[in-house]
């Protein structure tokens, strides 16, 4: 069973050429093998840091 569908925006191209290549990323069917990769190589990677600054942090409510 796929997760549900889920588009992200990428902001900013920097020329139409680009836009067209993030255009046709909408178009991309993921198999469960890309799933199954996409989630082994996330899940090995080590979170370092905060996410925001400590000004920013302290209006996020957290």
């Amino acid at each position: 069973m796929q997760p549900p569908t889920r588009r992200l925006p990428i902001p900013g191209p920097p020329s139409l050429h680009r836009l067209g290549e993030n255009l046709g990323a909408a178009e991309r069917v993921l198999t469960t093998e890309d799933l199954r990769e996409l989630t082994d190589a996330a899940s090995k990677i080590t979170v370092q840091g905060a996410r925001y600054p400590d000004t920013l942090e302290k209006t996020t409510g957290r």
